[in-house]
C-alpha cells in the first residue's frame, strides 16, 4: 500500500497521529469506530509494541475489539472500566460549537454510551468533516426491530414540525437484508440536508417509543483534531477556547501501512 494513500487518507492519517499523542500511560480509552479511528487504533498499537505504552482500550463496536487486539492493545469492557479517561473518535460532521453527527459506521449507541463516560472527548477527522450547519450527512437514528415502519413512520411525521429542510428517511441496509447494530437494532438514515435546531432535533426523537438513540453528540466532544492531506494538524479545544497549529511527519511505515484492509 505504501505511497498508494489518498490526500483524505493521508489526512485521517495525521489527525488520529497527532490525538494518539494525547494518550498517557495507565489511560483506560475508549476507541472509536470508522475508518479514522482505525488509524488511531493503529497509532496506539504503534506505540503500545515501540514505546511500551500501558494503556486499555474499550471498544465501541466489535470491529474496532478485534483490530485493537490484532495491534496489541489490552481491550476491557466499560463494565469493567466503569470510567474512562478520554475517548478518541471520529465523527461524519462536526460544527463550530464541536457538535457532532455520529453513526456513519454503524456503532452510534455504543459510541455515544463510551463517549459520555468519559473525562474527556477528542474527535478526529478531515478538514471536509466541518460544516456551518448539521445535516448534510444523513442523520442515523437507532431503532428496535418491532415495528420499525411504523417508528419510521412516525419519525417521519415528527421531522414535518421540525426546522429540517427534508423529512425523508431511508433504512440502512447490508446487501438485501437490513443493517443490523451490534446491539440487535436497525439504523434509519434521515436525509434533512440542514438542521436548524440539533439540540431540540435531538431530544424529541429520543422521545418516540421504538427510538433508541439517534447520531447527534451535543456538548460531548471537548477537542477535535483535523487533519490535513499536506501533514497539517490543528486542535481546537472548546473549553479553552484555544486552537494549535501543527505538523505531523508523514511516513508510511511497514508496522502501519502493511496490513491496510478497510
Amino acid at each position: 500500500m505504501s505511497g498508494e494513500l489518498s490526500p483524505i487518507d493521508k489526512a485521517k492519517f495525521v489527525a488520529a497521529k497527532r490525538a494518539a499523542d494525547f494518550v498517557e500511560d495507565g489511560m483506560r480509552v475508549g476507541l472509536g469506530t470508522g475508518s479514522t479511528a482505525a488509524w488511531l487504533v493503529r497509532c496506539l498499537g504503534e506505540r503500545v509494541r515501540e514505546e511500551g505504552l500501558r494503556m486499555r482500550g474499550i471498544p465501541t463496536s466489535s470491529r474496532t475489539a478485534h483490530l485493537a487486539r490484532e495491534v496489541g492493545i489490552d481491550v476491557i469492557s466499560l463494565d469493567e472500566a466503569k470510567w474512562l479517561d478520554l475517548t478518541i473518535d471520529g465523527a461524519d460532521e462536526f460544527n463550530g460549537d464541536l457538535n457532532l453527527i455520529k453513526g456513519g459506521g454503524g456503532a452510534l449507541l455504543q459510541e455515544k454510551i463510551v463517549a459520555t463516560a468519559s473525562d474527556q472527548m477528542i474527535v478526529i477527522a478531515d478538514i471536509g468533516k466541518e460544516v456551518e450547519h448539521l445535516g448534510a450527512f444523513p442523520l442515523p437514528v437507532e431503532m428496535v426491530p418491532f415495528g420499525w415502519q411504523t417508528t419510521q413512520a412516525l419519525v417521519e411525521e415528527t421531522l414535518i414540525s421540525m426546522d429540517v429542510l427534508g423529512n425523508n428517511s431511508t433504512l440502512r441496509m447490508n446487501g438485501e437484508r437490513p443493517f443490523v447494530t451490534d446491539e440487535g437494532n436497525y439504523l434509519l438514515d434521515l436525509h434533512l440536508n440542514r438542521i436548524g435546531n440539533p439540540r431540540q432535533l435531538s431530544l424529541v426523537l429520543n422521545q418516540m417509543p421504538g427510538v433508541v438513540e439517534n447520531g447527534l453528540f451535543m456538548d460531548i466532544c471537548d477537542k477535535v483534531v483535523i487533519g490535513f492531506g499536506d501533514g497539517r494538524v490543528e486542535v481546537r479545544d472548546i473549553n479553552s477556547g484555544t486552537v494549535e497549529k501543527d505538523r505531523v511527519d508523514f511516513v508510511e511505515s511497514d508496522n502501519l501501512f502493511a496490513d491496510l484492509g478497510d
